[in-house]
């Protein structure tokens, strides 16, 4: 079976790249017009993802691949901007080319007037969304978590959806209070709090919890970098370079083991009463340890045990694990890619992961979803 194309328009104004998936099963020749393809990597589940190296063929439109059922329909893409480049934008970068579903128009940075690393050659970097040759759907926020309230009411107000891994857990309710109204007002949704913790993970303890309502969640992390606690200590004046690692000690109980370059004229006393003074770490039992290469103890891995044990009815006794070991970033920036998706299904609004349907998270048709999944 030859594989569907879909043609659209492009635009002339800047270089775009995007993917699509095709069946193993068919040729990479494809119909004419479908050159300038390069296998990526091989995914699960059957499914190859390519890329388009140019951008325009003969006809000056756009090839692309369909290839689910053998049906000839049009692709959606949505429009994505990055806004901040660090461990998680590298990671939501990598994580939008895998999608067939969205575009990236650009990157929002800083230093965007500065040399930018090789995988951005070919993309706008610009200071100011409003610079950008297209104006995106929605904006991945990929700053500190400490900036997202303001970042998202900005792109909320400039028409645009947000989504962003807020992480302080005892703020989210009040920041779903503020960004509701504002997402209302400009006819977008907001996303917050997804990444997978939280994020994923508060959606495992919702489902855990409908199974037992009435019983005790533990969820234990690690031992891993936690990237929100890590970005926290950088932040502290006298600080060069940081690692937070997460210790679980059981029951939902943590250590932070906080590693430090000290800047130089920084007194580590000082830096370490700052350090555990913050509210990423004042609930803690937090240890700060100086080291001369922050550099050779990195590793992005993490994981989180999750125990329940409750009643069914009035069954006692029903016990449930969840148990996973990841790479912080990538699984961050692959909820948030999810959820940009449902984004786009919700009626105006700020939402958390467990106020969207799961459904809506997942590419491809719900029919196919329901007949695979259920």
């Amino acid at each position: 079976m030859d594989c569907p194309v879909t043609l659209r328009k492009r635009s002339e104004t800047h270089r775009f790249r995007s993917f699509f998936a095709v069946s193993p099963r068919n040729s990479l020749d494809g119909p004419e017009g479908m050159g300038y393809i390069e296998n990526r990597n091989p995914l699960g589940s059957g499914i190859r993802i390519f890329t388009l190296k140019e951008t325009k063929g003969k006809d000056g439109y756009l090839k692309f691949c369909t290839g689910w059922c053998g049906e000839r329909k049009e692709l959606i893409m949505f429009k994505a901007v990055i806004v901040g480049y660090g461990n998680i934008g590298k990671s939501v970068l990598e994580a939008l080319y895998a999608a067939p579903d969205f575009q990236l128009v650009g990157i929002v940075r800083r230093n965007a007037a500065g040399e930018q690393p090789a995988e951005l050659r070919d993309i706008p970097v610009v200071d100011d969304v409003n610079k950008l040759p297209e104006k995106p759907d929605v904006a991945f926020l990929c700053t500190p978590t400490r900036s997202v309230p303001e970042e998202a009411k900005k792109y909320l107000a400039l028409g645009m959806n947000t989504v962003d891994s807020f992480d302080i857990h005892t703020n989210i309710w009040d920041l779903k209070c503020q960004l509701d109204p504002v997402a209302k007002e400009h006819g977008k949704t907001s996303i917050i709090s997804a990444g997978w913790d939280p994020g994923s993970d508060s959606m495992v303890r919702a489902l855990l919890e409908a199974a037992a309502p009435k019983g005790i969640t533990y969820t234990n992390f690690g031992p891993g970098m936690s990237m929100g606690h890590t970005v926290a200590v950088k932040a502290i004046e006298g600080v060069k370079a940081a690692l937070s690692m997460t210790i679980p000690l059981g029951t939902g109980i943590h250590r932070r083991m906080v590693y430090i370059e000290l800047k130089d004229g920084y007194a580590y006393e000082d830096v370490a009463a700052r350090i555990k003074a913050d509210p990423y770490f004042v609930n803690d039992e937090t240890h700060v340890i100086a080291v001369d290469s922050v550099d050779a103890l990195l590793d992005k891995g993490h994981g989180v045990h999750m125990t329940r044990k409750g009643v069914s009815g009035t069954t006692q006794n029903q016990l449930f694990e969840f148990d996973m070991k990841i790479n912080n970033p990538a699984l961050t920036a692959q909820i948030l890619v999810a959820v940009a998706r449902a984004g786009m299904k919700q009626a105006p609004g700020c939402y958390t992961m467990i106020e969207i349907p799961v459904i809506d998270m997942l590419y491809g048709e719900k029919e196919d979803l329901i007949k695979r999944l259920v």
